[in-house]
């Protein structure tokens, strides 16, 4: 047996005495119940005060009365989430109520704004500068569908019952103005066509293929959609400041058929709706989670992926059941749609998100946050951005790359504002003005629009202007000695002021305001071009 020195003996003594030592003070901090110590954050207080009342647990475990507070506001917050991440849906299904309640719900039937939408109809921003000629799809009925466009056409989209985009017609389309024939998929066909190229890239190209209709061979773009219903809508420009040609275009060139019946189609019918009333506009009650169960009815499951499916299915609207929730869940979702509502109007009208505003320092803001049509952050490294997509929605419709991407002269470019310079709201009862400098960057033409925000639509009047609004294609405005104009909104025409270039407004109720541009132009995305903001003159 080796000696070793004495200093290694006392060393090891010490270190064996320093491990015992530690070894103790370690069995002295154990948590109570357990052999060690527990780390603290992943242990749960047996009481937890929370924005939502206090939690209380016996050992972790929830007590009753914490379940109940605790699956309250678990149906609370899935209510809201539904209620915010669906207004695509619903706002879709108001559309296809509202052209109903018309008679236009067949794929034959065109609803056309002959004389321009005026402020009578309920329709989310929409504008009083081009025909509209808008038609809904059933490809579940239909089948293949047959779209058939005149040459002229402005822009012109095919949406998803998720507006979510389908395929551009018209001026951002790959028929580019020529018109053409269009065919769309449903979204379980299984035969022998495919989608051709038809993004923005592709204009100019002719990347159509030939395929048999009614026995003729005919050159076509196809596109498949996810959803059965589709919302067809198209635009049309006026022509010497007037609507007669578009709304002629529309009504002499405009077909649309199932495939299967393109021998004998049936005839198409057209309904004027200048000058009617009509509701499009999505519930913000209880409702709202009623049409969204109808959306879900009608479409097949594929058209959600299962996380979306999955909340509308947590507060009880599923395809192919009943949506019947008992009392008090039907008492919370009341309130969560409230506060739903509460919570897109604050994303919608005044955005926390600093990458909305259009110029530094000003309150212009846009509808398409990131410059992307399905509102992807950082390209889709930061998922999607849903109260980007909220703030659209909300306020808009019509959704396409042709107005968010950046390409001088083709499709169009929106700004929106709800406030004046100074923040605050733009009050119907007092007077305002807005200068664009010259030259404004719109290869088409550019419009102002007022919009109430109750409804989101145009500013009614009662008693006055049902077209509240400015196009410097209609209107004969007044311009200033260095080009610029200067419009101006109130309830009465300020005086000493060009009263062609005043937009009427309603006392004691607000308003806010849309910027349009058609054909933007490069100084529009390269912001050396910018509108004041509102000020207030009276």
């Amino acid at each position: 047996m080796k000696n070793f020195p004495k200093v290694v003996v006392a060393l090891t003594v010490s270190i064996l005495l320093t491990s015992m030592q530690s070894s103790w003070a370690v069995d002295k901090e154990v948590t109570p119940g357990f052999n060690h110590k527990i780390p603290e954050q992943i242990m749960t207080p047996n009481k937890v005060k929370t924005r939502i009342g206090d939690l209380n647990f016996y050992d972790g475990i929830p007590t009753d009365e914490t379940l109940t507070k605790v699956y309250d506001h678990l149906d609370f917050i899935r209510g809201i989430d539904v209620f915010l991440n669906f207004i695509p849906a619903t706002s879709i299904e108001g559309i296809r109520l509202g052209m109903k309640s018309l008679g236009v719900k067949n794929s034959n039937e065109v609803l056309v704004f002959d004389n321009l939408m005026d402020s009578s109809p309920l329709f989310l921003t929409g504008n009083t500068d081009t025909v509209y000629a808008c038609a809904m799809l059933d490809l579940e009925k239909d089948g293949v569908t047959v779209v058939e466009i005149p040459a002229g056409a402005g822009p012109g989209t095919v949406n998803d019952a998720f507006f979510r985009f389908v395929v551009d017609m018209g001026a951002p389309g790959p028929d580019a103005k020529k018109g053409g024939t269009y065919i769309i998929l449903p979204p379980d066909y299984k035969g022998e066509l495919k989608p051709t190229l038809n993004g923005m890239q592709h204009r100019g190209k002719d990347t159509r293929i030939t395929t048999l209709i009614a026995g003729i061979e005919t050159k076509v773009w196809v596109a498949q959609s996810t959803s059965y219903t589709n919302w067809l809508i198209l635009r049309g420009f006026l022509k010497d400041g007037k609507p007669d040609h578009a709304s002629n275009m529309w009504r002499t060139g405009l077909k649309i058929y199932p495939l299967k019946d393109a021998k004998k189609p049936k005839t198409m019918k057209f309904v004027n709706g200048s000058g009617k009333y009509f509701n499009t506009v999505h519930a913000n009650d209880y409702e709202f989670y009623e049409e969204l169960w109808h959306v879900l009815q009608k479409e097949p499951i594929s058209f959600l992926e299962p996380e979306l499916r999955g909340q509308a299915a947590a507060i009880g609207i599923q395809k192919g059941k009943p949506f019947n929730p008992d009392a008090r869940m039907k008492a919370i979702l009341k309130d969560a749609v409230a506060v739903g509502n509460a919570t897109a109007r604050s994303i919608a009208f005044k955005s926390r998100d600093e990458n909305a505003y259009l110029f530094a320092g000003k309150q212009w803001f846009t509808g398409f946050i990131g410059r992307d049509y399905q509102w992807l952050k950082d390209g889709g490294a930061g998922g999607r951005n849903m109260d980007a997509r909220t703030l659209f929605f909300y306020i808009a419709t019509v959704n396409t790359p042709a107005m968010a991407l950046q390409i001088p002269g083709i499709g169009s470019n929106y700004a929106m504002t709800t406030a004046d310079n100074k923040g605050d709201i733009l009050y119907g009862e007092k007077t305002y003005q807005v200068t664009l400098p010259a030259n404004a960057p719109a290869k088409d033409f550019w419009s102002m629009v007022a919009y109430d925000p109750q409804t989101r639509s145009e500013l009614q009047v009662p008693g006055g202007s049902k077209y509240p609004s400015k196009n410097n294609k209609r209107d004969a405005l007044v311009y200033n000695k260095d080009g610029s104009v200067t419009l101006y909104f109130g309830p009465k025409a300020p005086k000493g002021k060009p009263v062609a270039n005043w937009t009427e407004t309603t006392p004691n109720k607000a308003w806010f305001a849309m910027l349009r541009l058609y054909g933007p132009l490069q100084p529009w995305f390269d912001k050396t071009w910018a509108p004041s903001d509102f000020q207030l003159i009276d």
